[in-house]
């Protein structure tokens, strides 16, 4: 072997990378559904849809992700030649301040919009973690009123319900900004005449509440004090609160009670003096009421003080859905599937553009959490339906096959001609098989000469092969020969029998 023989050339990996996935079909089909489930939703209540580029200037995203101690603050950035940092958007709402910022002398006062799309976060993947995925957001832009807190909480459980999630197995929770202000205000870490006093360990005491449902109020405690030593040894550096105000936020954590009333009443207690601390209890009141006057009783929607959501725009009313049927996890052992949205009210978001304060309010569904939830809900479903595979036997009468095709698709069933070497039909068959297809039509010379084609029923034929031995194969063929101006009603026949749901 020569010594200067060229190094064999390293070929790239073939994976994604890492915390991030693919998507194939029939996931992307569902997701698809789900989607247009919760957008009529919203489209009923009056909600516009909007699309915004998946890239911002990083001065417009602003800094507002719950982990800011992770590398780039959370988000995947770069800087252009020109000097301007960019960076792909970490969630929907802060593009939609900057688009309201931008177009407010031509929009709706309030402006109610939707938007459906991916998004970026720079965090440690892990388990059902990813660094892309979807959320599903609807916002109303203008409306100081908290009706329109309640609205959005409202909208939420019932896009829980339109997509399949039973009365019973979720919960909308919800809490106040301005109340957990108050407790940190009366605990000696909120001074009004000085906001950014204390702004570090509020900042830890925020995220630590946010992951109550995860650590535990073991976890939170130790990250209020000195901190938290996890499973893998990784330690996290705490508020380094004392006891008595570490005491005072756990109380605020726990100071749910049997009915709204008493909750309320707690919280009044918890946060003294505090003028913040009072407005918020006065509208925690103030949407329980509006909220049980259309009929959501605490089996749907309730006050829940443990609930403060992690990004750190939020001003006022806060909300999490969360799903309250057990699933098994990758170890076997029981848990709450938990939180699958969230959201609440932002009203300094689009100062930050305007220098006018502007209220807003809005609610953001994870969707594939979502996803996941609805299918450890109806257990697998079966895969979906293919297309009608149209076989290829003779290579020179290709045009006959690509006009059956067509023929088909007019008639509003999901067709394809085989594309691949007809050569070996066993091959056509297996791809035929693989696609899921319900039918394959097939035309040999002999066929057309007699102006007839053959209709293999797939689905029938796996069924019959599955359960019957061979000699029963034989005897019931799952095929049936039929005119060749009939195959769009005898495949639109055969699909109704049961081959498979392949129009549409």
């Amino acid at each position: 072997m020569a010594r200067n023989k060229a190094k064999k050339e390293r070929r790239p990996r073939a994976a994604p990378p890492k915390g991030f996935r693919d998507w194939f079909g029939e996931d992307v089909l569902r997701r698809t559904e789900m989607l247009e489930k919760i957008r009529e939703v919203y489209h009923l209540h009056g909600f516009e849809p909007l699309e915004t580029p998946a890239v911002e200037t990083v001065e417009a995203l602003g800094k507002f992700l719950p982990d800011v101690d992770r590398p780039n603050e959370g988000v995947f950035a770069w800087q252009e030649e020109d000097g301007d940092w960019l960076a792909l958007r970490y969630d929907l709402t802060a593009p939609l301040a900057r688009v309201y910022a931008q177009f407010r002398n031509e929009l709706p006062t309030p402006y109610r919009r939707y938007a459906m799309g991916p998004v970026w976060r720079n965090e440690k993947p892990g388990p059902g973690r990813f660094r892309q995925f979807w959320q599903c957001d609807a916002d109303t832009v203008g409306a100081p009123s908290v009706a329109a807190d309640a609205e959005i909480a409202a909208m939420l459980a019932e896009a829980l319900e339109a997509v399949g999630i039973a009365r019973g197995d979720y919960l909308i929770r919800i809490n106040n900004r301005k109340v957990l202000n108050g407790v940190l205000e009366a605990a000696g870490l909120l001074d009004p005449d000085d906001p950014d006093a204390h702004a570090e360990a509020r900042g830890i005491v925020l995220r630590a509440i946010d992951k109550l449902d995860r650590l535990g109020g073991e976890g939170v405690r130790a990250l209020l004090g000195e901190g938290r030593r996890d499973e893998s040894g990784d330690f996290t550096r705490g508020a380094g609160l004392s006891d008595e105000q570490a005491d005072l936020v756990m109380a605020f954590t726990a100071a749910r009670r049997r009915s709204g009333g008493e909750t309320l009443a707690r919280l009044g207690e918890l946060v003294g003096r505090s003028g913040t601390g009072r407005e918020g209890v006065a509208e925690l009141e103030t949407i329980a009421t509006l909220l049980e006057g259309q009929g959501y009783g605490s089996d749907r929607i309730l006050i829940d003080p443990s609930v403060v959501r992690g990004l750190g725009y939020y001003t006022g009313p806060v909300y999490e859905a969360e799903l309250t049927f057990e699933i098994t996890d990758e170890k076997g052992r029981p848990r709450q599937f938990g939180s699958v949205a969230g959201g609440g009210r932002y009203d300094d978001l689009v100062r930050r553009f305007t220098g006018q304060r502007v209220p807003a309010t809005g609610a953001s569904v994870g969707v594939d959490r979502l996803l996941a939830a609805l299918g450890a809900v109806s257990g697998e479903r079966p895969a979906a339906t293919g297309p009608v595979v149209v076989t290829v036997m003779d290579r020179d009468r290709i045009g006959d096959y690509m006009k059956m095709v067509d023929e088909l698709r007019r008639a509003g069933i999901r067709a394809e001609m085989y594309l691949g070497n007809p050569r070996n039909f066993g091959n056509q068959m297996k791809y035929a098989d693989r696609r899921g297809a319900p039918i394959a039509v097939i035309q040999g010379s002999d066929e057309k000469a007699r102006g007839v084609v053959q209709l293999k029923d797939l689905v029938l034929g796996a069924k019959i092969a599955e359960k019957a031995s061979l000699e029963e194969w034989k005897a019931r063929p799952a095929q049936r020969e039929v005119l060749r101006a009939d195959l769009v009603p005898e495949v639109r026949r055969m699909l109704a029998e049961g081959a498979g749901d392949g129009e549409g």
